[in-house]
C-alpha cells in the first residue's frame, strides 16, 4: 500500500470550489506520507510552516490530475488538505448583555429575596 501511495499517489486539496489532486514527485510523496501518517485529512492552518511551504510550491504548479485514470484504478490518495478559508468569528463573553433587549430595572429599597 504505502509503495503505491509513494509511486503513484496524488495529494487532494479540499478547496471551496471542489476536490482538486496534484500528483507529487516520489520525494514529495514521501514527505506526505510523513505529513499524514496518523490523520487522512488535515486543515492547512495545523500545519508547520515547511509543510505549508511544501503545499503550496505543489499548488503553484497548476499542475492538476484526474483522480481515475481510463482502465486502471482510482489512484491513491496519500491526504488531503482543507484549505478552506477560516470564517471571522466573533467572540462574546457571557456576561455582555445584549442591548437590544430592555433589563430590569429594580426600584430603591426593593432587595432581592434571598434562600
Amino acid at each position: 500500500m504505502w509503495a503505491d501511495k509513494l509511486i503513484d499517489g496524488v495529494l487532494e486539496l479540499d478547496t471551496p470550489i471542489g476536490s482538486r489532486y496534484i500528483r507529487p514527485d516520489v520525494w514529495q510523496s514521501a514527505l506526505l506520507m510523513w505529513i499524514f501518517r496518523n490523520f487522512q485529512s488535515l486543515p492547512q492552518r495545523v500545519l508547520r510552516p515547511w509543510q505549508r511551504r511544501l503545499i503550496d510550491r505543489l499548488r503553484a504548479t497548476n499542475e492538476f490530475v484526474g483522480l481515475s485514470v481510463p482502465g486502471s484504478p482510482d489512484r491513491p490518495i496519500i491526504g488531503r488538505v482543507e484549505l478552506r478559508p477560516e470564517r471571522d468569528a466573533k467572540v462574546v463573553p457571557l456576561h455582555e448583555a445584549n442591548p437590544a433587549t430592555p433589563q430590569p430595572v429594580r426600584e430603591r429599597g426593593q432587595e432581592a429575596a434571598s434562600a
